[in-house]
């Protein structure tokens, strides 16, 4: 079963809000292992309050960013995954290319139209 990789801030995380619901929701409806992904460092950890959240965290604090291919290379070696083991969506359309790369499904979710029926349709069509 594939895991589903989550973009933390502006897809999953509003500064504002926290965790935004609807997503959460879509989420849920899936049984697959989800992991929170980020770059924040710990000032930004405590910005977006990544704590406590409902899923696995995983950040390397800008150190690389995930536009840098190394960051999912680290990624999939901490969780013992293969890149055709996850699917990922992101808010940053450099970083889908970076982890696309890598041979990882990739869909670019676009933070400001927020088409939550698009990502469903994807998650669904590839899990």
């Amino acid at each position: 079963m594939k895991t589903i990789l989550v973009d933390a801030i502006n897809a999953f995380i509003d500064k504002e809000e926290g965790v935004l619901q609807d997503m959460y929701k879509i989420l849920e409806e899936f049984p697959n292992r989800k992991i929170i992904v980020s770059g924040a460092n710990d000032e930004e950890m405590k910005k977006f309050k990544l704590f406590n959240l409902p899923y696995e965290f995983f950040t390397l604090k800008h150190k690389p960013e995930k536009t840098d291919v190394e960051y999912y290379k680290n990624l999939l070696k901490k969780f013992s995954l293969k890149s055709d083991d996850v699917i990922y969506f992101e808010h940053n359309q450099e970083a889908v290319e970076s982890a696309r790369s890598l041979g990882i499904l990739s869909y670019f979710y676009d933070k400001d139209k927020k088409d939550l029926e698009s990502l469903k349709k994807f998650l669904k069509e590839n899990l």
